[in-house]
């Protein structure tokens, strides 16, 4: 590119100017050469990390446009797909590539955290429970379905960042190894978050936040990728090593959030005509995380 023949690392190895030199610490012209590269695939990185991130949030995020009636009466179809998106997201993707980057001998260290990651969440829904039974109106401290949809919610967060920091790990080392391949990566990458981004802030928003906070904190959480992009960037063996049982603890946050809180409400209505509904919406989530696996594979 234009930008990166004008910087330092565009100078030959022959003529290295004194400019060059100073910024470099007088390193010899093919060191200086390789700090240009360098800088520019971080900038790759971030860029694609930040506007991947803003995007799956921002096309999300559109569900926010239509009226509040409309977006009430579509509420429970949404909470249905996103049931089937968590739920695929999890045991489709998010699984099987932990158990591909841990290798079949450590099958069983990616089940315990699996289970230590519901287990956590078990935990972290309980404190959030009880912290609202003793600053809210709690009778007999029982907590109300508000109490959990909007534990849930904060559980999604926490799950949805720590995917999309791993996601930003990920492109990260795509780039690293060639830029055509780490474009193409983060291209799949947010195709891949936009029905669960979609899905999430159905969530938050069934949890009764406001669609602006709702939104906020969802765009929060999806510009994780840009922490994970630098991390992988700084210290991608580290990262990779953590890598498969951080996955696991992110689909544990997305099946204990459509097991636990998602499938209970979905069983109160009863009536065959929103249970067929339910059924094909669920079907219809799984079936958009299958699609996009399927694409980016």
């Amino acid at each position: 590119p234009a930008a990166w023949r004008r910087s330092c690392g565009s100078i030959r190895a022959r003529t290295a100017t004194p400019r060059c030199r100073a910024r470099v610490g007088a390193r010899p012209p093919g060191q200086c050469r390789t700090l240009g590269i360098r800088a520019v695939t971080l900038l790759w990185i971030v860029l694609a990390t930040l506007g991947g991130g803003l995007l799956s949030a921002a096309l999300a995020g559109l569900f926010l446009l239509f009226p509040a009636e409309r977006r009430a009466h579509l509420m429970p179809h949404l909470v249905s797909f996103a049931t089937g998106a968590m739920l695929a997201a999890a045991l489709i993707g998010l699984l099987p590539e932990a158990v591909a980057n841990a290798g079949p001998e450590r099958l069983q260290a990616i089940g315990a955290a699996l289970l230590a990651g519901i287990a956590l969440f078990f935990v972290l829904e309980k404190l959030v429970l009880w912290r609202h039974c003793h600053t809210d109106d709690c009778e007999t401290h029982v907590p109300t379905d508000a109490h959990r949809h909007q534990a849930a919610g904060w559980i999604v967060l926490f799950g949805d960042a720590v995917h999309n920091a791993f996601d930003g790990v990920l492109i990260a080392a795509a780039f690293l190894t060639d830029a055509r391949l780490g474009l193409v990566t983060a291209a799949a990458i947010t195709a891949h978050e936009v029905p669960q981004e979609l899905g999430d802030l159905a969530v938050l928003l069934h949890a009764g936040l406001a669609p602006r906070r709702a939104l906020w904190f969802n765009t929060i959480a999806s510009l994780a990728s840009v922490a994970g992009g630098l991390l992988g960037y700084f210290a991608l063996r580290e990262a990779y090593e953590a890598l498969p049982y951080a996955l696991a603890i992110a689909a544990a946050s997305l099946i204990y959030v459509a097991v636990a809180d998602l499938i209970p409400g979905l069983h109160r209505r009863v009536d065959p005509r929103s249970g067929v509904a339910q059924v094909l919406l669920i079907g219809l989530g799984v079936a958009a995380i299958v699609l996009v696996e399927g694409w980016v594979g």
